[in-house]
């Protein structure tokens, strides 16, 4: 079964993820999750817990720091306290805590185990575990004679987000020179610095323009995407597409994994059907709020409805390559900058201090707070009449004249991340001998019913408009616009009796809320 995996910095973001279409998120535990500043409590995990299970979305906690000897007992005392809460699987790195007394919980090995052959990739799963991070490095070819020779064992490979310019888990300049661990969450990034490029006697080297290259970001790759290459890599045997992204906010999540969720769904039929949710069934434009929304169903995977158009340029991003998938492509850095560039919009055409006189892309407009990139230089649109745009900040004209803009914050897209998921339901209204049974049952066979007794010691008056009394149960039972459900088909199976309205409305809250 095919599945997308979005990242999640702490509680809100996991609920974001899987608004816009997840079918699990990666978050980080307690401790020890390689991620220093991205810890999240037992209880606030608890929460996402139950909140991505009722949506059928798995949560996978990382784990995988290489730990210190006295820190073993700790992190086997969470492991267990995850275990409890429902966690679905860890991501772990230190294979010394498989000699530990851990609770029954799937095992995935992370990419910094460094999976990029086949001997070590068949070495985990006789260990135990059920799933391997392919280290981002590997080509397609490298992927299939992995999935070739151990077919056995799930694989799930980045397709989107930042890279680090070592191999997935050999990166040690940070420890050299800072004393800050990446493999314990620490990286100080040196990678995203500035450096110059020296010859063997110290002189700077040239550029292919003959200019000496001074103080440029040498090391800084530019971010995966792998978006066209999906059904390529279903092909040589992943079946998880893994944004990368646990320090990102909500919105570069949101935004991302609805592209993701796009590109996935528009697939084949072939290729829907093997990830499990099936084909996709109808999509749908709809107006609300002075905003258009678009709303896709699947057959059993929900009903998912968002009022933009996906595009990873419109949140952090700092270019695009898919790294070695095809062999060495260019470019894969980008030496003038490691912060996001945006999307490109157009030329600037002439600078006179703070106003630019600009030639923007067709189907482009500015507003005010949005955010530019001009060469090197960062500035915000202050106003906009015609071509002539007003910036935060003077600009030198001789520096920044006919060369391209990019803009790397469109606050009307920002505002515009809204997304729902709803989970299409069945219900039935079942007269029983002392009461009704009520249901409501997901089409998607992998989720709970919810199902209660209602209306016992009650006693009703026989309709006299049978078409009318059926209509106002089917109305008043199928109000969900409050909870994560929507309903598809409604049956009614009793004799013709008048129920109230507030009787319907107390059966609905006491079998969908537990209330």
């Amino acid at each position: 079964m095919l599945s997308l995996l979005s990242p999640a910095r702490d509680k809100n973001v996991a609920f974001a993820a899987i608004q816009a279409g997840a079918d699990a998120i990666y978050i980080g535990a307690p401790a020890f999750g390689a991620r220093e500043k991205a810890g999240n409590s037992i209880e606030d995990l608890a929460e996402v817990v139950r909140y991505a299970h009722t949506y059928g979305v798995q949560v996978l906690v990382t784990v995988n720091t290489l730990l210190h000897e006295d820190e073993y007992p700790q992190a086997v005392k969470m492991i267990g306290e995850l275990y409890r809460i429902g966690v679905d699987a860890l991501i772990i790195q230190d294979l010394h805590l498989l000699d530990f007394d851990l609770p029954p919980i799937r095992l995935h090995a992370s990419t910094q185990c460094d999976n990029r052959t086949p001997e070590q990739v068949a070495r985990l799963r006789d260990l135990g575990f059920k799933r391997v991070v392919l280290a981002r490095e590997l080509s397609i070819e490298e992927i299939r004679a992995i999935h070739a020779a151990v077919p056995d064992i799930e694989l799930e490979a980045f397709v989107h987000g930042a890279l680090c310019v070592s191999y997935s888990g050999r990166c040690y300049i940070s420890e050299v020179l800072a004393g800050r661990s990446a493999n314990r969450g620490a990286c100080a990034q040196f990678c995203r610095m500035a450096y110059d490029l020296l010859d063997a006697e110290g002189n700077e080297v040239p550029d292919n323009q003959g200019e000496p290259i001074h103080q440029r970001h040498l090391l800084s790759l530019q971010d995966l995407d792998r978006s066209a290459y999906l059904a390529e890599l279903i092909d040589a045997g992943v079946t998880t597409f893994k944004i990368e992204g646990r320090l990102k906010d909500a919105d570069y999540v949101t935004n991302v994994t609805a592209y993701y969720r796009e590109k996935l769904d528009n697939l084949t039929p072939t290729l829907s059907t093997r990830r499990g949710s099936s084909s996709l069934e109808r999509v749908k434009s709809f107006a609300r709020s002075d905003v258009r929304w678009t709303s896709v169903e699947h057959q059993g995977g929900g009903v998912f409805t968002r009022s933009f158009t996906p595009d990873p340029s419109k949140t952090f991003h700092r270019g695009a390559t898919d790294y070695f998938l095809h062999g060495r492509t260019r470019p894969m850095a980008n030496w003038d900058t490691p912060k996001s560039t945006g999307e490109y919009i157009g030329e600037v055409l002439e600078v006179r201090g703070n106003t630019l006189r600009v030639r923007l892309e067709p189907g482009i407009a500015l507003h005010n707070g949005d955010g530019l990139t001009i060469g090197s230089e960062g500035c915000n649109v202050n106003g906009v009449d015609g071509s002539l745009v007003k910036v935060n900040k003077a600009l030198s004209g001789s520096r920044y004249t006919e060369i391209p803009i990019y803009r790397n914050l469109d606050t009307e897209f920002i505002k515009s991340l809204h997304c729902e998921r709803k989970i299409p339901v069945n219900i039935v209204l079942k007269e029983t001998s002392d009461g009704f049974e009520l249901s409501y049952t997901p089409i998607d066979g992998r989720l709970t019913p919810l199902t209660g007794i209602v209306g016992k010691g009650l006693s009703f008056e026989p309709a006299r408009d049978t078409e009318k009394a059926l209509a106002t149960i089917r109305t008043q039972l199928a109000k969900l616009g409050d909870t994560p459900y929507i309903a598809r088909d409604m049956r009614v199976e009793s004799k013709s009796w008048f129920i109230p309205i507030s009787v319907l409305n107390e059966w609905r809250r006491q079998v969908v809320h537990g209330k």
